[in-house]
């Protein structure tokens, strides 16, 4: 076992969920290799071709990594780890959320116009299965390809953009993906509307945090609504600005908004979080292409934590 090889212990948590039949009725190769082989490259940002020979041909930890990203199997592997530690009580369902901006390298770049029956996994942009918008906008083509890929230009240059929530215990627990230039505002719904711990008994996922926390990025009156409608308490300083407009509404402002500083001090779990992401250099630099394929690296580093 190399330094960063899944454990015994942790080969054991997951030997009972992965698939057993490859694509065409065999048996696929072993397991425990080539999710190696796929640590090995997220862990140190390695061209594919250059993977140890210890992983067995390249070829087939690619092509594994790229089908497990697009049905799932992945994001499924992590709710299944997630459920066991709900389970257990191992979940701080204080929830924070927040956002970060990851460098696209330029291999990132010219992905082809690909049909919606390759749309990537639940999680990626919310525009990642519309119609290529450059006929209509008169923009350059390829434009709308970079967007349901998830590319933009942003002050950091070609980026992308990760959205999550952490738990308590700064690990994440759902991820949403944007082009670099899009606000974090917009994507507290979509990031919450992610998370789902499955129970290991009978009854529905889990799906309400019990409390919410996060900047002053996500102090709209939408979201404000969002949260209220759902029943979850949060904790979302506001802006001096919109403190400023209400006052000079007077009563027709409304009450202020409440905020707790002793819970606001939590918020540093998803700072974290993002921080134990990006310790893995195919995160910290987004080479892939496509948005699923990069979604399920991010997937299984998260899975890793």
């Amino acid at each position: 076992m190399g330094r960063g090889d899944l454990t015994n212990a942790g080969w054991d948590r997951l030997e009972s969920f992965l698939p057993a039949g490859g694509t065409r009725g065999g048996r696929w190769s072993d397991h425990r290799r080539v999710i190696n082989g796929v640590l090995y490259r997220v862990r140190t940002g390695v061209q594919w071709r250059d993977l140890p020979e210890r992983f067995g041909p390249w070829e087939t930890v690619y092509k594994r990594h790229r089908r497990w990203s697009a049905d799932g199997t992945w994001a499924m592997l992590l709710s299944k780890v997630q459920a066991a530690e709900d389970a257990e009580g191992q979940i701080d369902w204080d929830v924070s959320v927040d956002s970060t901006t990851v460098r696209a390298h330029q291999h990132a770049a010219g992905a082809r116009k690909t049909p919606a029956a390759t749309a990537p996994q639940k999680g990626a942009s919310q525009r990642a299965e519309q119609a290529d918008p450059a006929a209509e906008t008169g923009r350059p083509a390829g434009s709308g390809t970079q967007i349901r890929e998830c590319l933009g230009r942003s002050r950091g240059g070609f980026t992308t953009k990760i959205h999550l929530a952490a738990d308590g215990r700064c690990r994440p627990l759902a991820l949403v993906l944007t082009p670099g230039h899009h606000g974090d505002g917009p994507q507290l719904e979509p990031v919450l509307e992610q998370v789902s711990v499955p129970r290991t008994g009978v009854g529905r996922p889990r799906t309400r945090p019990d409390r919410v926390l996060a900047d002053k990025a996500y102090t709209s009156r939408e979201n404000r609504r969002y949260l209220r409608r759902r029943g979850i308490p949060h904790t979302i300083p506001e802006r001096r600005d919109q403190q400023k407009h209400r006052r000079n509404r007077g009563s027709r402002g409304g009450r202020p908004t409440g905020f707790d500083r002793e819970h606001y001090k939590k918020r540093n779990a998803v700072e974290r979080a993002i921080n134990r992401l990006k310790g893995f250099r195919a995160v910290a630099t987004r080479y892939q292409k496509r948005a699923y394929t990069y979604l399920g690296t991010i997937t299984l580093a998260a899975l890793i934590i």
